[in-house]
């Protein structure tokens, strides 16, 4: 007896639903839902034909596309074989798209910073040091992929225009793709990445003064489409400088992370970081101690840098602020550490039982706290004498 095939209907009704279970490699949304799925036509003998609109002609993630689209709508019962043809969006879809991201409201005159917003639910975390070399960048690009490890949304911004250097110890070399005004930011390891060094050409110095710094940390915050992150890392250059400032202009309601060495010069230069918070009222989240012992072969420990340095900036900036400024970890000193940042592969991932590791997950695991949002929810307030 012959096997009666599915109506040419239900087959293209389940095409559907598999092509809204293809996210955008960039945006992460379903590419039906963001209008990218011009057509996907059935065809008798099962074959189906997609024509799929990318959001500029030289996407980058063409191929990714091409698979995924494939893998899912070959597992449609019915279906015999897939062709794709590639389209590219007008610039009146592209910029439907645009508001559509973003809440589908006409542009502002004045650029809004989303994670400053009243209603926003991402914690920003900005890891600040007092002088360089001090392993900054290596903590932040750590903690964001031991966050995007647990299943948290994370992106981060390398602030440090002159010393940009989270591409590569997060392992992309992958460019920004525009859409319209708005950038869609790369990603490696699960964690959205922008920096200065994905505009420049090959290892090209930056040169710019303050008004610069400013613009570029606001066009960062502001034309980078992040979608819903659950936290948002800022590595800030060295010091007390203009992008420190233009951080507590645009992000108010970001916390400070000081990073320090044990090391009694390095720890009075953090107290001094840290304590500009004071001057632009944002909370200090606590201090991580890099760098803070070498593990020997026999088990015992060597204080390369010294000792206490990370408690004495966190005492230090308690008694500053007048509020607990807790000492969030203590990094040991590993070589692996360095290598793993060389390779692109953070040392959390690369090597989860590192005794760094462990300690860098632990600091993640007390950062790992989404803000809840204030909207929406009585506040049990009532005009006094009631």
């Amino acid at each position: 007896m012959a096997v009666m095939s599915a109506p040419v209907s239900t087959v293209e009704e389940a095409v559907q639903a598999a092509l809204a279970t293809v996210d955008d490699p960039e945006i992460r949304r379903p590419i039906t839902e963001l209008g990218m799925v011009r057509s996907a036509v059935v065809g008798p003998d099962g074959l189906v034909r997609v024509e799929l609109l990318l959001t500029v002609a030289g996407c980058p993630l063409r191929d990714k596309l091409r698979t995924d689209i494939t893998a899912a709508v070959s597992a449609v019962p019915g279906v015999t074989g897939v062709e794709i043809d590639f389209g590219v969006m007008t610039p009146e879809q592209r910029q439907s798209l645009q508001q559509r991201l973003r809440g589908g409201g006409p542009a502002a005159e004045e650029p809004v910073v989303p994670f400053a917003q009243a209603g926003s639910r991402t914690r920003v975390y900005a890891v600040a040091s007092g002088k360089g070399g001090v392993g900054k960048s290596s903590v932040t690009v750590n903690l964001a992929a031991a966050l995007a490890a647990k299943g948290l949304n994370v992106g981060v911004v390398d602030a440090d225009i002159y010393g940009h250097s989270v591409p590569r110890m997060l392992g992309t070399e992958a460019r920004p793709t525009r859409v319209e005004d708005m950038i869609m930011p790369p990603q490696s390891h699960g964690v959205k990445i922008i920096s200065i060094g994905m505009f420049t050409d090959g290892n090209a110095a930056v040169v710019w003064r303050g008004p610069m710094l400013h613009r570029a940390l606001q066009q960062f915050l502001v034309d980078v489409y992040w979608g819903d992150l659950d936290v948002l890392l800022l590595d800030l250059p060295p010091g007390t400088g203009d992008v420190a400032i233009s951080l507590a202009q645009l992000l108010p309601n970001a916390e400070i992370l000081v990073v320090t060495t044990p090391q009694t010069a390095a720890a009075e230069v953090a107290e001094r970081a840290g304590a500009i918070a004071l001057q632009t009222h944002q909370r200090l989240v606590g201090v991580v101690e890099n760098m803070s012992w070498l593990e020997l072969p026999d088990g015992s420990r060597m204080e390369v840098f010294g000792a206490g340095g990370g408690t004495a900036v966190a005492e230090s900036l308690t008694r500053v602020v007048g509020a607990q400024v807790p000492l969030l970890g203590q990094i040991p000193l590993d070589t692996r550490v360095r290598e793993a940042g060389d390779r692109g592969t953070p040392i959390v991932l690369a090597d989860p039982t590192a005794p760094a590791s462990v300690a860098l997950n632990a600091v993640a695991d007390r950062l790992a706290v989404r803000r809840e949002s204030l909207l929406g929810k009585p506040l049990g307030l009532r005009p006094a004498g009631r």
